[in-house]
């Protein structure tokens, strides 16, 4: 069971994710988390260097859909001048939104990878769908109330994960 919340990767930074490793490993998608994945949870408008990230990605045919559980006023202010499609309260872990996300790209689930900051929303979600899952250090420090709590379990699932030498990333 506690397999379900361990990603396949971790990053320090979404900017640590180019289009030549996705490439690479035959990867044409990516459903992403907005919320302290992208940008912090309290930035309204994506930064120029990841909107020179999301040009990247476009250039090189690879399609993005952010899946995020936020409400639809605020992943629309920020997919809409990106020209980037999204879904809105996700209800993630499940997986339906992501399934949503593979369809609209009209792509496969080993030609995509789910990225997202949380293991019990993202990684557990894009797990569970059976993608390749890519887990971010949160953009921002701080953090809501719901996702206060979530840190909290997720530093007990990852401390159990260390002892048993299932990961080797600092924290």
């Amino acid at each position: 069971m506690l397999k379900n919340f361990l990603p396949n990767q971790h990053v320090k930074s979404i900017f640590e994710i180019t289009p030549e490793n996705l490439k690479a490993n035959g990867i044409k998608g990516i459903i992403t988390d907005l919320d302290n994945t992208l940008v912090e949870w309290d930035r309204p408008l994506a930064t120029p260097k990841l909107m020179s990230w999301f040009e990247d990605m476009k250039k090189n045919n690879i399609d993005v859909t952010i899946v995020s559980n936020n409400n639809e006023n605020r992943v629309k202010a920020f997919s809409d001048p990106l020209n980037i499609p999204f879904i809105f309260e996700a209800r993630k872990p499940l997986t339906r939104a992501f399934y949503r996300a593979l369809n609209q790209m009209g792509l496969q689930k080993q030609e995509t990878v789910v990225i997202g900051d949380q293991l019990l929303t993202d990684v557990l979600g894009g797990n569970r769908g059976g993608f390749h899952t890519i887990l971010v250090v949160p953009v921002a420090k701080t953090d809501g109330v719901i996702t206060k709590f979530n840190r909290f379990v997720e530093r007990r699932i990852l401390n159990w994960f260390r002892k048993k030498g299932m990961i080797h990333w600092e924290e």
